[in-house]
């Protein structure tokens, strides 16, 4: 379980009153969708997004900056990285992308440019249309190649979230909600959450680099083997807030297992010398 800086969640959340009308009033959610709590305090919202980790994630269709649709399953076959912002956001929201796309070139320099996806989606539905999402893309600096920027109707964002264990809600300045990366498997099933505004790099890369790196056996053929090694292989450097390759690791382990292959090969070609001169002795 990932434990956020508990500042930063802290200033994510506020208790907030009347949620279920404001929902209904400016969104025009049917009932059915109406969030049933109003409030939601710091340990409530990350218990409700750790309990999401594992759980499959429905095929909603969103729209592009085109208005194509663009459903979830179009991206299933390797990991997706999913991101909530509302495009009238004045601070929060930009620093998450611009930390993504930081995090998110990172990633891509590691582990390779197709080796994941990444989509955004607006949960302000009523604003957060096709152009307004590019433009919120294009201001950002988000333009990875592997990186979509969604929007949708309200059913489908907030079946999306409730998925993810993601928690909004309207207030006087906007929306309140909570500062979320979710990484999601190839499989569609939710593998890890990243919290804050300005995380650090290696909470995105290194789920990231389990899931294309990791096999379930590691054996099983030489593509596999690679990924292994690729997998123990690649440090983050803190300094430089880069990861590189280091393959000195693999190289000690070649050769503490080739002295120790020559130390087992020098005991049983002494204990064979051992039994022969006894059995010479016991002959003559």
């Amino acid at each position: 379980m990932i434990a956020p800086p508990r500042q930063s969640v802290g200033m994510l959340l506020c208790r907030l009153g009347w949620t279920a009308l404001l929902v209904l009033a400016v969104l025009g959610a049917p009932p059915a969708v109406a969030r049933e709590n109003d409030e939601f305090g710091e340990k409530e919202a990350l218990a409700r997004s750790q309990a999401a980790i594992g759980r499959s994630v429905g095929d909603y269709v969103l729209r592009d900056a085109v208005n194509r649709e663009v459903p979830l399953s179009r991206f299933r076959g390797r990991p997706l990285v999913v991101s909530f912002i509302y495009t009238r956001c004045a601070d929060a929201c930009p620093v998450t992308t611009r930390t993504l796309a930081d995090a998110a070139e990172e990633a891509q320099d590691t582990l390779g440019e197709d080796a994941f996806s990444i989509v955004t989606v607006g949960f302000d539905v009523a604003s957060d249309t096709p152009e307004r999402m590019q433009m919120f893309a294009r201001q950002q600096g988000a333009d990875l190649s592997n990186w979509r920027f969604l929007s949708g109707d309200l059913p489908s964002v907030v079946g999306l979230a409730d998925d993810l264990g993601f928690v909004f809600y309207r207030s006087p300045k906007g929306f309140d909600h909570l500062f979320q990366t979710t990484i999601i498997d190839g499989e569609g099933r939710v593998y890890r959450q990243v919290y804050g505004a300005g995380f650090e790099t290696p909470l995105l890369v290194e789920p990231l680099k389990e899931l294309v790196f990791g096999t379930a056996a590691p054996f099983s053929s030489f593509e596999d083997l690679v990924k292994k090694v690729r997998l123990f292989c690649t440090i983050y450097d803190p300094a430089a807030d880069r990861y590189r390759f280091d393959y000195s690791i693999f190289i000690q382990l070649i050769v503490g297992t080739v002295i120790i292959l020559f130390m087992i090969g020098f005991i049983v070609r002494n204990l064979v010398r051992l039994r022969r001169r006894r059995s010479d002795g016991t002959a003559a």
